[in-house]
C-alpha cells in the first residue's frame, strides 16, 4: 500500500524514481525513527537532511542555548534564536523544511541513568557529541540496545565518520578500547574547527543513517573514513571487530558506567588541591587588593582580544618551561578561554606541589559576561 500523500508524492519524487529507494522505500522512510544526540555542529547538517529525506521521526537530545559563537558552524540555528534552546530553534527549522517530520524533544544531557529509555524506541542513533564521555555513553547505549551508531567527529581541519555497533561491526570502543588521558585532545572551543567541516561530516552521517534505514548501499561499517579538509583527501581505514573488546566482544561490560570516571574527567570538588574561582569572586579580591598570581594560558593572539588586568601570559604550549618561574609562596589563579586549558595547567602545578592555585571558572568568557563586557566573545 501507497502510506504517502500526494503531497509527499511530489515532495519525494527525486527520491521515488531512484530503484534503490522508490515507494517502499520512501514509506520505510517515513516510519523511521533517528535520534539525534545534539543539535550542534554534526547534529544541525544531520538532521536538515534527515528531515528533507523524509525520516518520519526525530529525537533530539540537547540541553544547550543557541549561542552566537555557534553559527560559524550549526546552520540549524539563526541570529534570531540566540538564547533560544537548541531543540526550539532546530523544531522550527525542520518544521520549515519538512512538516511532515514529527520531532520528539529531549531537553537534557544524555546520562547512564537517561540513555537506555530515550534511545530504546529508535531505529539509528546519530552522535553529534563533542566529548568522550557521551561519545562512550552513546556507543554503549548502542550496543546495548542493537542499535547502528552513525558516528562522526571534527576538530580543526579533519573529521571522521564511521557506523558502529551494527550487526556484525564492531562498536568505538573495538578502535578506542580506553580513552585518551585526559586534556590530550583539545575540544573545539579550545582548538577550533572550520565552519564547513561539521557540515560535510554531518551530510555524511545523514547518508549513512538512510542507507542503514532503507538496507542499500555498504555503509561504513567496519572502516573509519578520514577527511583533511586542508589537503581535501579522503582515506579509509579498516576497523576490525575485536572479539576480546569488553563491550561487544567479551560483553563483561552489561550496563552503562560512570563515563566521568572511565574518561579521568576531574571534577574541581574532586581534586581539593585547585579551587575554583568564581569571576565576581575574582574581581572583588583583585579590588580589594590580594596578593594574587594571575596567569592567563591562552595563545598571544587570544590575549591580544583582551585580558584581565594585572594577568600574566604564560600560554599552555611553553607552560611547563616556564611553570617555575611561578611562586610557590603566594596564590596563584589561571585562566583560559572556558577554563579546560587553565585546569590542565592547575593540575600541573598541583603536581610540582604547588598548594594554593586556583582555576577561574568559566575562563575570560564568563568573566565577560559577568564582569567585563568590554573584552570580546571569540
Amino acid at each position: 500500500m501507497i502510506d504517502l500523500s500526494n503531497e509527499e508524492l511530489l515532495r519525494y519524487g527525486r527520491h521515488l524514481v531512484l530503484s534503490e529507494v522508490g515507494v517502499a522505500g520512501q514509506t520505510k522512510l517515513k516510519h523511521s525513527r533517528v535520534l539525534l544526540i545534539g543539535a550542534g555542529g554534526l547534529g544541525s547538517p544531520a538532521a536538515l537532511y534527515l528531515a528533507a529525506a523524509g525520516v518520519g521521526t526525530l529525537g533530539i537530545v540537547d540541553f544547550d542555548e543557541v549561542d552566537l559563537t555557534n553559527l560559524q558552524r550549526q546552520v540549524i540555528h539563526g541570529t534570531s534564536d540566540i538564547g533560544r534552546l537548541k531543540t526550539d530553534s532546530a523544531i522550527d527549522r525542520i518544521n520549515e523544511i519538512n512538516p511532515h517530520v514529527h520531532v520528539e524533544r529531549y531537553d537534557t544531557a544524555l546520562t547512564s541513568s537517561n540513555a537506555l529509555e530515550i534511545a530504546r524506541d529508535y531505529d539509528v542513533l546519530v552522535d553529534g557529541t563533542d566529548n568522550f564521555p557521551t561519545r562512550y555513553l552513546v556507543n554503549d547505549t548502542c550496543v546495548l540496545l542493537g542499535k547502528p551508531n552513525a558516528y562522526g567527529s571534527v576538530l580543526k581541519f579533519e573529521g571522521q565518520a564511521s557506523v558502529f555497533a551494527a550487526e556484525g561491526g564492531p562498536c568505538y570502543r573495538c578502535l578506542f578500547r580506553e580513552p585518551p588521558p585526559p586534556g590530550l585532545v583539545p575540544s573545539c572551543a579550545e582548538a577550533g574547527v572550520l565552519g564547513v567541516l561539521p557540515g560535510l561530516i554531518g551530510t555524511i552521517q545523514a547518508t549513512e543513517t538512510i542507507k542503514l534505514l532503507l538496507g542499500i548501499g555498504d555503509v561504513l561499517m567496519g572502516r573509519l573514513l578520514l577527511i583533511d579538509a586542508m589537503t581535501m583527501q579522503f582515506r579509509t581505514i579498516q576497523v576490525r571487530k575485536d572479539p576480546e573488546c569488553p563491550m561487544c566482544g567479551t560483553r563483561e561490560i552489561r550496563e552503562l558506567i560512570d563515563y566521568e570516571a572511565f574518561c579521568g574527567v576531574k571534577t574541581m570538588e574532586e581534586d581539593q588541591s585547585i579551587s575554583d574561582v568564581a569571576p565576581r569572586d575574582l574581581a572583588e579580591r583583585i579590588e580589594r587588593g590580594d596578593d594574587l598570581q594571575l596567569i592567563d594560558v591562552r595563545e598571544e593572539w587570544e590575549w591580544k582580544l583582551g585580558n584581565i588586568p594585572g594577568a600574566r601570559l604564560m600560554p599552555l604550549s611553553r607552560f611547563a618551561e616556564e611553570a617555575n618561574s611561578i611562586d610557590r609562596d603566594r596564590e596563584v589563579i589561571l585562566y583560559c578561554k572556558v577554563g579546560a586549558r587553565s585546569q590542565r595547567a592547575a593540575e600541573y602545578l598541583a603536581d610540582l606541589g604547588y598548594s594554593k592555585v586556583g582555576n577561574l571558572s568559566g575562563g575570560i568568557l564568563r568573566w565577560s559576561d559577568e564582569v567585563d563586557s568590554s573584552i570580546p566573545q571569540y
